[in-house]
């Protein structure tokens, strides 16, 4: 008969209640025929045993055939609850056993927990990696089954769960688990294989299982999950305080139990101040995090200046540039808790337990920005050389995100204070139109755009209203927005309509982008230009590439004034066409650029709907009125920059304003005169009168000399006093000093010398030589 050992189990009362393979083998009894039976059944002859006692000692087994099998038997008592033995798990060799097989000693000697359980998941075999896991020899745990040798019922499980589905299905599995066990201090991860035990005929009669420690392979994947995740989550914005809120949410309570973010104050925008060696290094805390409410492991405040030692563990990780591993019990970890503790204020003392820390430095593009720090208390582990590695990477990224946060925040503060200053801080004071306005940065990553308005005075009391956008965002977008915002201005002086404005505007932009400074062309700019005059009451307007202004009349009526819009900015070659409408008087026009009603959330058209019924609202001021047009239609967060200009016009009645038709012969020069002088004379502006009558004089003389019929003379009396004199040339006069010897010559510079300013405008039948002179006080 070959060698076989077998495992049975017994009751208090000494009746079978288990009975492994190698019992069947041993005595040919199947368990239906062992199982229920008292032990003494079993034997071939009655050894000096109490009723109830298990065998122990040599004894002679009874074998189904009737033969006589002698046994040495091992009993070890299964203790109940009041502590009393409920059972014992015996053990049957038989004597002259041979040595251990080389594929016994393998299995024994194995550095990985391995264990036979039989079809019922009752312990058949184990090593000895297996029973120093469990604490316990191996004939304690022999014929019990596997869920009373834990304490962990959710690891049993789903232990048990895939050893009784390798059991039932005969196929091998895979289970992996992060657990205790009964004789280790801490969880572990495991990877455990099972397999299914046939015999020579192919009968399942147990599994078997081999269980590997995986704890280190198993913190290398979730620090490599980590350094993912951080790469997904760490810089969601351009925000530097949120970007370390982020890091600190990778963090804990994962890898730390508490963190912490501090960094120089340049980084948040003061001052760069150097860091002495040897010295204190000031931090500011940005953020901390904790796995306990309320983070009782902070001793400073979020947004409090910390001073740390030299010797400390975040002032040596700045100064060497590398992580600073400390442990409890180190004389610098122990010394420099001491001393935050002692200025700590009350209620904030660094938790007991603290046991490992680590300070890595946050350095990007070669320039130390702070340093981060992560303490362990509640978790077992000491940090190492791996989680150092960890921490480095990890680290330089989040580094990374905060200099592009720091960066994007520097050129954003930099692009509104420029922004800023070309936008017009006071508008001009003039009497065609009341006006107010709103700027309204983007809230995007993406930056300041080169949103922009202006409000211009122009010559016989007329407005230009402008409002113009460059595509992009940045510093770039809003220098070329500055530079377009002068070019307006100076062609606006010169008083072009609205479209040559464009024109020659579109010229300009094709110039700069050719010179390699400034890609306007690429990136693309729009602008709409309109003149309102106050005295006919009528706007004119062209547009290059941008939306058309919107107008609610007196009776509330809204419109958007329907445009041809040319092509944008630096396009070049194709026309601008103008449009003239004639508002009444108290009608307000909405200038505006695309932000506010494009997005690519939104429907234009429900946007321009939007506006409309907004522009309606009532309000007390035009201020008020922009207001609730932007909380109306804009959204929470725009992506683009925002620029409304609102005009409610003006008209000038026809007791200010008085017009006449002259001759087109010198004779009557005087008689122009002498009707300007009456009419000033009726509007109280005798002081004035001299002044006038050599202006109407030399303009009148100018354009029966030089002109061409028809000839007409306009006073307005508005904020300043305005003499225009129109003809049919096109011919401009210019301003040139006479010499000693010349007898003519000296008009224009003496009209020139008397008024505030003179120019001259083409119209479409002509030109217009306008001056303007002030009004006496009072």
């Amino acid at each position: 008969m070959e060698h076989v050992s077998a495992a049975i189990v017994l009751d208090a009362q000494g009746v079978v209640t288990g009975w492994s393979e190698g019992a069947q083998r041993l005595t040919g009894r199947t368990a239906e025929e062992a199982v229920g039976r008292p032990a003494r059944e079993l034997l071939a002859e009655d050894p000096p045993l109490a009723d109830g006692a298990a065998p122990n000692g040599t004894v002679v087994l009874r074998h189904r055939d009737g033969s006589a099998v002698p046994a040495d038997l091992t009993a070890s008592p299964v203790l109940g609850e009041d502590g009393a033995p409920a059972g014992y798990v015996v053990t049957a060799r038989q004597p002259g056993d041979p040595e251990p097989t080389l594929a016994e000693q393998a299995f024994q000697q194995a550095s990985m927990s391995m264990s036979v359980f039989d079809t019922e998941q009752r312990y058949l075999r184990l090593n000895g990696a297996a029973c120093q896991v469990m604490g316990v020899p191996e004939e304690v745990l022999l014929g019990r089954p596997f869920p009373e040798t834990v304490e962990d019922a959710e690891h049993s499980r789903g232990f048990l769960w895939h050893l009784r589905q390798v059991a039932e299905t005969g196929r091998p599995l895979r289970y992996e688990s992060y657990t205790g066990a009964p004789a280790l201090n801490r969880e572990h991860a495991w990877t455990t294989d099972m397999w299914p035990v046939r015999d020579s005929s192919g009968r399942l009669i147990g599994t078997a299982l081999a269980a590997f420690d995986s704890t280190e392979q198993y913190w290398a994947r979730q620090r490599l999950a980590l350094l993912n995740e951080a790469a997904a989550t760490i810089g969601t914005t351009l925000d530097v305080v949120r970007t370390t809120e982020e890091l600190i949410g990778v963090v804990v309570p994962r890898f730390a139990d508490f963190a912490s973010v501090d960094l120089f104050d340049w980084v948040l925008g003061a001052e760069e101040a150097p860091v002495l060696p040897g010295a204190e290094i000031a931090l500011r805390r940005v953020a901390h995090g904790s796995g306990s409410e309320g983070t009782p492991e902070a001793a400073v405040r979020l947004g409090e200046v910390d001073f740390y030692p030299a010797f400390s563990p975040p002032a040596r990780a700045i100064m060497e540039g590398r992580v600073i591993l400390s442990q409890a019990g180190e004389p610098a970890f122990m010394r420099w808790v001491a001393e935050r503790n002692a200025r700590a204020p009350a209620g904030r003392r660094h938790r007991v337990g603290a046991h490992s820390m680590m300070a890595v430095p946050l350095r990007a593009r070669g320039t130390t920005l702070g340093v981060a720090v992560a303490v362990r208390i509640g978790q077992p582990d000491d940090y190492g050389a791996d989680d150092a590695v960890f921490a480095e990477e990890l680290g330089s990224r989040a580094a990374v995100c905060i200099d592009n946060a720091r960066r994007f925040a520097r050129e954003r503060t930099t692009a509104l204070a420029l922004q800023h200053n070309l936008l017009p801080r006071g508008l001009p004071g003039q009497a065609a139109v009341e006006v107010a306005h709103r700027y309204r940065p983007s809230g995007s990553q993406a930056g300041i755009g080169g949103d922009w308005f202006d409000v211009i005075p122009l010559s016989g009391g007329r407005v230009a209203l402008v409002v113009g956008d460059v595509v992009g965002h940045g510093i770039p977008s809003s220098a070329t927005m500055g530079r377009l915002c002068t070019a307006v201005r100076t062609l606006a002086d010169v008083d072009l309509p609205p479209d040559e404005l464009l024109t020659h505007l579109d010229d300009l932009v094709t110039h700069l982008a050719g010179d390699d400074t400034n890609e306007v062309a690429e990136l693309g700019a729009t602008c709409l230009y309109s003149v309102y005059d106050p005295v006919t009451r009528r706007l004119g307007l062209a547009a290059a590439g941008h939306p058309p202004p919107a107008v609610v009349l007196p009776d509330g009526t809204t419109q958007i004034i329907e445009i041809s819009a040319g092509p944008p900015l630096g396009v070049g070659g194709l026309p601008f066409e103008a449009v003239e409408v004639e508002l009444p008087e108290g009608s307000l026009v909405a200038l505006y650029t695309d932000g506010l009603i494009q997005d690519r959330d939104r429907d234009i058209d429900h946007a321009t709907a939007e506006l409309c019924r907004a522009l309606t609202a009532p309000a007390e001021t035009l201020d008020a009125l922009c207001d609730t047009v932007l909380k109306a239609v804009l959204p929470e967060d725009p992506s683009d920059d925002v620029a409304l200009l609102l005009a409610r016009t003006r008209a000038l009645g026809a007791d200010r304003i008085a017009t006449w038709d002259v001759t087109p012969d010198p004779e009557h020069v005087a008689a122009t005169r002498q009707a300007a002088t009456e009419q000033l004379t009726a509007w109280g502006l005798d002081e004035t009168s001299f002044v006038t009558e050599l202006v109407v004089s030399e303009l009148v003389t100018n354009a029966i000399r030089y002109g061409a019929p028809p000839i007409q003379l306009r006073l307005i009396r508005d904020r300043t006093l305005i003499c225009e004199v129109s003809d049919g040339s096109s011919t401009s006069p210019h301003l040139r000093r006479a010499h000693a010897y010349d007898e003519g010559g000296r008009g224009l510079l003496l009209v020139a010398q008397l008024t505030q300013r003179w120019g001259s405008r083409q119209t479409g039948s002509g030109k217009t030589i306008w001056a303007e002179q002030p009004l006496p006080p009072g």
